[in-house]
């Protein structure tokens, strides 16, 4: 996988060259360390890390110190032997898996050692690769300088960077070498003061990313007030046109109700003139009618004979007596009560005429006066009725 550039970086000098070294900070504290070592001997370490290479720029990480085991000084010359290479070879493939050493550091007291040809012979010894690294700080003062390995020369850097990450093999590393009785109360001191720092650069980091948190949660924030206003204004938009469709259904069922009506009314006429297509008046009226003449002395215009002058009897019992009812006199059944003469043909009227009450149909009709439901086609036949749906209330309807 492709390293991704450090974010949380320290710039160390002026970075000017093509090429740029980056030092992770445990690396840095590793280098702080053997530093404090110096006052008694030369110490010096063994460089691990990767080289990446994009486009015209070279990106060195060193993310790994191993301590030298042995490091030999005959005046000027220093020189590293074969046992101190194989112990950091497997080192640093214990502790690093399959990275490569770049380079190396030396830490002295006084003044640091001159890139002389033994140190170059040194450094194309162990280190031939171009743009190996060596580093060389001075105890005291703390003054460091970093040097590229290019075009079979070690040429000097003007900066470099301290990068911050998780650094689980150099901490491993580290803690090892503490086990072992390599490190110092004063190097621990240093250790603790770097933890405190790294715990600042965590805290900056932890504040980053709630930032960048809370920076997301207002962008979806935003976005969704931005789709309720949408649907909003929609919705709004649609009102008018939602109050037109009601209008329009309200309109649709009143001119259904309407046209109900109206098929109502016609079916009355129609009803109406199937049941007295002349206009005159039913036949049972005219029949109450005659029903109430009759039985009434001169009720047709005709004067009666006097009884008593008729006879010259003075009994008018006796003459009341000979008269013959067929003849119109007043001993006829029912002249002295003609109501009596009509409620017959009343009662007869009023069965065969029905008058259409609300929820009454056909049948239910023929099952109320009939007891069943098979007289609806003689009812149909009777008032002339094509379709025995349609009736209405209060129509009057001729029984079979």
């Amino acid at each position: 996988m492709k390293r991704q550039l450090p974010k949380n970086v320290r710039q160390i000098g002026n970075v000017s060259d093509s090429s740029k070294i980056y030092i992770e900070d445990y690396v840095d504290t590793f280098f702080n360390q053997l530093c404090e070592k110096a006052d008694q001997t030369l110490t010096g370490a063994f460089l691990v890390g990767e080289i990446v290479q994009e486009k015209e720029e070279d990106y060195i990480y060193v993310y790994g110190a191993i301590r030298m085991k042995e490091i030999v000084q005959k005046g000027k010359d220093i020189f590293i032997n074969e046992s101190t290479w194989k112990n950091a070879c497997e080192m640093c493939k214990q502790y690093f898996g399959d990275a490569e050493i770049l380079g190396w550091f030396l830490a002295t007291a006084g003044q640091a050692p001159e890139v002389n040809h033994n140190i170059l012979k040194v450094h194309q010894k162990f280190f031939p690769r171009e743009k190996s690294l060596f580093v060389v700080k001075e105890a005291r003062e703390k003054e460091e300088t970093y040097f590229i390995y290019k075009y079979k020369n070690l040429m000097e850097c003007g900066g470099h960077y301290i990068y911050y990450e998780k650094n689980v093999e150099m901490q491993d590393y580290m803690i090892a070498t503490r086990k072992k009785g390599q490190m110092t109360p004063s190097e621990m001191i240093e250790d603790t003061v770097t933890k405190n720092f790294r715990s600042v650069i965590r805290d900056k980091m932890e504040k980053n990313e709630q930032k960048g948190h809370s920076r997301y949660v207002y962008v979806l924030s935003t976005f969704l007030v931005l789709v309720v206003l949408v649907i909003g204004v929609t919705m709004m938009n649609n009102y008018d046109k939602i109050k037109d469709v009601q209008s329009s259904l309200n309109q649709m069922g009143k001119d259904t109700s309407d046209e109900d009506k109206a098929v109502e009314t016609l079916g009355t006429l129609v009803s109406g003139d199937l049941e007295n297509p002349d206009g005159e008046q039913p036949d049972a009226d005219k029949e109450d009618k005659t029903d109430d003449k009759a039985g009434v002395p001169g009720a047709d215009g005709t004067d009666y004979p006097d009884n008593t002058e008729g006879t010259g009897d003075a009994n008018p019992a006796e003459g009341a007596g000979d008269a013959n009812p067929a003849e119109g006199t007043g001993d006829v059944p029912g002249a002295e009560n003609p109501t009596a003469q009509e409620n017959p043909n009343a009662q007869e009227n009023q069965e065969e005429l029905y008058t259409v009450q609300k929820g009454d149909t056909l049948a239910s009709i023929s099952k109320k006066v009939y007891g069943d439901t098979g007289h609806v086609d003689a009812i149909c036949r009777m008032n002339g009725l094509e379709d025995g749906n349609l009736i209405f209330i209060g129509q009057k309807l001729l029984l079979p």
